[in-house]
């Protein structure tokens, strides 16, 4: 067996993902034929004894990926633990019955879409940057938001000494006290759109990712669902994982509803082209 990297072979096993298994190598957890691992080292799992606090870590036979979406409420942290004893998202999904870990990640103040697996290659395409599939989030502030301040959050900006890439923003409803905002991103930095507002001087009352791609939130608050086949091979195909010799997940889904695809009313103001929707947004509340 060719050797491949300690955080891969964790990730692989379902055990967490890459980034959290870079956490726990870090802090000295997993070790190889005894000795303390370290980041990117290989291994051959054929041959060597990899352990995470002294249990030996290996991979099923034979076994099943599951793959679960939930509706994260907010008050909950995006991690399996919490040394704080913060609330976590494990919490939620603790009746699924198998270790899953969660794809990406949201912040303790925002809700919605997230997905968990024990599939460690899809859960790595999925927050890799070179896939570049799209978020939706519907974004409440206060006040009513003008068509310059929209124009900016549109557009190119440095967050954090990074210049991120232009967001797709529109406005789906507007009133003197708030605006409720769809925001399209292929990115998804630390906190960003958060500190986008910021930028803007608006507040964010509410945040809340309501798809992925074409995978739209369709669970009630803190309630999970399985995914099933036709939406998992989207997911693949989209990060170029799905086998090319087999039925592509558009040909599979046909016949079947696509979620995700949003037809929100467009706002009864004459637009600049900042404020032309995006493909997919949320529909107006």
């Amino acid at each position: 067996m060719e050797p491949i990297k300690i955080q891969k072979h964790l990730a692989d096993c379902g055990l967490m993902s890459r980034r959290a298994a870079e956490r726990e190598i870090e802090l000295g957890l997993v070790k190889v034929n005894g000795e303390v691992a370290t980041i990117g080292m290989r291994i051959d799992p054929a041959k060597d004894r990899v352990t995470y606090k002294g249990i030996t870590v290996a991979k099923k036979r034979g076994a099943h990926h599951t793959y679960v979406m939930l509706h994260k409420p907010t008050g909950y942290v995006t991690t399996m633990a919490d040394d704080k004893g913060r609330k976590t998202v494990a919490d939620l999904v603790a009746d699924v019955g198998v270790r899953l870990f969660p794809v990406g990640r949201l912040d303790m103040d925002s809700e919605g879409l997230l997905l968990f697996t024990d599939d460690g290659e899809l859960a790595n395409a999925l927050t890799h940057p070179r896939h570049h599939i799209a978020k939706y989030y519907e974004v409440t502030v206060e006040g009513a938001v003008n068509r310059p301040t929209l124009t900016k959050l549109s557009s190119e900006m440095e967050i954090d000494g990074y210049k991120i890439l232009p967001v797709n923003c529109a406005i789906v409803k507007k009133s003197e006290d708030r605006t409720i905002l769809s925001m399209e991103l292929f990115e998804g930095r630390n906190r960003q759109i958060r500190k986008m507002c910021e930028v803007c001087e608006l507040t964010v009352k509410r945040l809340k990712r309501v798809a992925l791609g074409d995978l739209e939130l369709d669970v009630a608050k803190g309630k999970w669902r399985y995914l099933d086949k036709n939406e998992v091979d989207y997911l693949k195909e989209a990060c170029g994982l799905l086998d090319k010799t087999k039925p592509s997940a558009a040909k599979l889904k046909k016949g079947v509803k696509a979620r995700g695809t949003y037809q929100p009313k467009a706002p009864k103001q004459s637009m600049t082209s900042a404020e032309k929707k995006p493909s997919r947004k949320p529909k107006a509340e």
